[in-house]
């Protein structure tokens, strides 16, 4: 299975390669691309840029990964200079850069919540879809998540968690998750892996598309509970969680919400041309998208955007007015 993933990724890229029809082939491009980015864009990411890099090999992409609200604040209080920020959470950015760090946002990705395992996984022959939960909070299986305050994948583990007491009907279920394992929270989902693959946990909240992209079996949640249903956004608004807010000390009450992913460039970054070069190339169906497809992340373009009269007129063809 991952040789034949393998080859299809490796015939996607030479196609790629050999047909593309960016605007931005023809123009000469350099210096350094610096990308902030969600730890579950790297996979995906590092291929894009490989593919990138045959149309300009002049261009020198540095990829830094970390939980999304991390690399939003890298940028908004820690300044550090940036071409590019890509959120697993195209609100990070919304909310945490717009208006003073970055002017627009284009959504360009979803994806799903499942729990995550291996082999050797503590009652991993006897979990299921229907009875996970149960599985979890027994005293000889650990499982881990990401920071909330750090992570979008670890607030979206606990508005799994308390959509999951909601649509099985467990009262207290979701309390009783968050205080079990605790110790087992990381700044960023990928950073769990290495604790599954020793052994150490036993599950993980974690993407769907990290599971595949690492060949991990996971656990396929309902509707209902993996915030992947974009019809099912007023459920999902069910469930809230309380997180840090731009300024310390402060906090914002974050609601369930269908998985969209967004891109900007701060206003800072000190190498827009290239940005912009890269986004589209990111953003066009038969090249970067093509990519995120074949890694799990089905693509969203074009999707609405709130702040598309403020889109670079290059690549306001991969959003629509906001009505």
């Amino acid at each position: 299975m991952k040789t034949t993933k393998t080859l299809t990724l490796i015939a996607l890229l030479f196609l790629i390669f050999f047909t593309a029809n960016t605007s931005w082939a023809g123009t000469k491009l350099s210096g350094d691309l610096v990308i902030f980015h969600a730890g579950s864009l790297s996979v995906p990411f590092k291929e894009i840029s490989k593919a990138f890099n045959k149309i300009h090999p002049d261009v020198n992409i540095l990829k830094e990964s970390a939980g999304s609200r991390t690399c939003a604040r890298k940028i908004s209080d820690l300044k550090r200079p940036a071409d590019i920020m890509a959120s697993a959470d195209y609100t990070v950015i919304d909310k945490l850069l717009i208006p003073d760090h970055a002017s627009w946002n284009i959504k360009f990705a979803s994806n799903e919540m499942a729990l995550v395992f291996h082999h050797g996984s503590r009652e991993s022959k006897n979990i299921n879809s229907k009875n996970w939960y149960n599985i979890l909070m027994k005293s000889n299986v650990a499982f881990g998540r990401a920071n909330p305050n750090a992570d979008p994948c670890g607030y979206r583990a606990v508005l799994t968690m308390k959509l999951a007491e909601k649509y099985y009907g467990k009262k207290g279920l979701a309390e009783k998750m968050m205080k079990k394992d605790t110790r087992y929270i990381r700044p960023k989902e990928t950073d769990l892996l290495a604790l599954l693959e020793s052994g150490t946990i036993d599950y993980i909240f974690l993407y769907r598309s990290v599971a595949q992209q690492h060949g991990l079996d996971y656990i396929l949640l309902p509707d209902q509970v993996n915030l992947k249903n974009s019809g099912l956004k007023d459920y999902y608004k069910s469930a809230k969680i309380k997180i840090s807010g731009k300024k310390p000390g402060t906090f914002i009450t974050k609601k369930g919400a269908p998985m969209v992913y967004g891109i900007t460039i701060p206003k800072s970054a000190p190498n827009p041309v290239v940005a912009q070069a890269f986004i589209d190339f990111l953003l066009t169906a038969d090249q970067g998208m093509a990519i995120m497809k074949q890694m799990g992340q089905p693509s969203v373009v074009p999707a609405k955007s709130e702040t598309f009269s403020a889109i670079p007129s290059r690549l306001q063809r991969f959003a629509t007015p906001q009505q």
